[in-house]
């Protein structure tokens, strides 16, 4: 069993924190604060980069850096789920584009977050090489 926890503490307004084991996260409308769908959509992309390194590492194809763009749409019908999310790898530096696109459609099939996702939404990916 990987039991997960984590805290949020709230004031008497959407102003909070996300206290977790190794981090806090500030929660709200405000600047500096993250919203609940800034919060899933990055949660869904340091999932897949998760799952994305492990599978390159074990490949062992290089690359020097990657970035994550992750959009999405909600619907207008309640409740509001997400209707479409693509993820947009761009990868710098990468030594075998070949075997990190395919280190990318793995980490979809294997990332936990993104295939949970997909039960409620359209989802695409996209690698790009610099």
């Amino acid at each position: 069993m990987d039991t997960k926890e984590i805290l949020l503490k709230f004031s008497n307004e959407f102003e909070g924190a996300l206290i977790a084991p190794h981090g806090t996260a500030l929660i709200g409308g405000e600047e500096g604060m993250l919203a609940p769908y800034d919060m899933l959509l990055g949660a869904l992309g340091s999932c897949l980069y998760a799952t994305f390194l492990g599978i390159a590492k074990k490949k062992r194809i290089g690359f020097e850096r990657i970035e994550l763009l992750v959009t999405g749409e909600k619907r207008t019908e309640v409740p509001t789920t997400l209707k479409w999310v693509n993820v947009k790898f761009t990868v710098i530096n990468a030594e075998k584009e070949l075997g990190l696109t395919q280190a990318a459609k793995l980490a979809t099939e294997y990332c936990s977050i993104y295939q949970t996702i997909s039960h409620v939404a359209e989802m695409s990916y996209e690698v790009d090489f610099m």
